[in-house]
């Protein structure tokens, strides 16, 4: 007959320790697997290099490497203070040259300013003469034209006339007069206009060279001024001296002279 076998307390304890075993086998290949994968494929830094090593027999001197930086910084500031001096030295020069420039072009401008009102005062002294001895001729010619009887009649014509001259002189037709005048004026508008010669000068020169044109601009237009202000004062001087003369003069032609009809006879 056969008999049934049944696992004895022994045996299933041996089974169990075998399962244990197993499971720990496989959750011990797990962490190996994953600590695996966290791993880096290669090192982020070499671990092989070696610090160097100081030859036997030698010492490295600290204190001399500290001197000779110290003595290279010493000869790189002197070399800086050095070249500051040689810009403030160049630019002293520089504002002494200028300072002198600005004085002689004063000086200059002085003594052309000078020149100029001397003969400025000379072309007026010359102008008032000739328009004296011209209008003061027209005058007495054209009274000794009218004669003793038209005096009386003719004095407001006189008047106008002699007005009229004053304040619009005739110009003296003479050719060679007319053309000295002219050459006079090219003369002056020569001395006058210079060429610029720019094209070599720097910041500085160009500069100055614009206040020396805008200061002989100024000069010329105060000149202008002046000369517009004698001519309206000189024309009304000779109106007033001319008009009260003339009057006096026509009065005595046409003493003792009766009117009749309206007519000095």
């Amino acid at each position: 007959t056969h008999t049934a076998c049944y696992p004895t307390d022994q045996e299933e304890q041996v089974e169990e320790v075998e399962e244990e075993t197993e499971e720990t086998k496989a959750e011990g290949v797990w962490w190996l697997s994953w600590l695996s994968w966290l791993k880096p494929a290669a090192p982020l830094f070499m671990t092989n290099l070696v610090p160097p090593k100081i030859p036997d027999g030698e010492r490295v001197d600290f204190d001399d490497i500290h001197r000779k930086r110290m003595e290279k910084d010493l000869n790189e500031l002197q070399a800086l203070i050095e070249a500051h001096f040689e810009s403030r030295k160049k630019e002293e020069e520089e504002l002494i040259s200028l300072k002198d420039r600005i004085e002689q072009r004063r000086a200059e401008r002085a003594e052309q300013q000078r020149i100029r009102s001397e003969r400025e005062k000379e072309r007026q002294a010359r102008m008032a003469g000739k328009a004296s001895d011209g209008h003061w001729g027209r005058a007495r010619d054209g009274q000794g034209k009218l004669g003793p009887g038209r005096a009386g009649e003719g004095m407001a014509g006189q008047i106008s006339f002699l007005v009229i001259n004053c304040w619009f002189p005739q110009t003296e037709k003479k050719g060679g007069k007319k053309q000295t005048e002219r050459e006079k004026k090219k003369k002056i508008l020569s001395e006058r206009r210079k060429p610029l010669n720019i094209d070599h000068l720097n910041e500085d020169k160009l500069r100055d060279k614009a206040k020396e044109l805008w200061q002989s601009i100024r000069d010329l237009e105060a000149e202008k001024f002046d000369l517009q202000e004698k001519f309206k004062r000189q024309k009304y001087e000779v109106s007033c001296k001319a008009i009260p003369e003339l009057a006096l003069s026509m009065s005595k032609a046409a003493r003792g002279k009766t009117m009749v009809g309206g007519r000095w006879k």
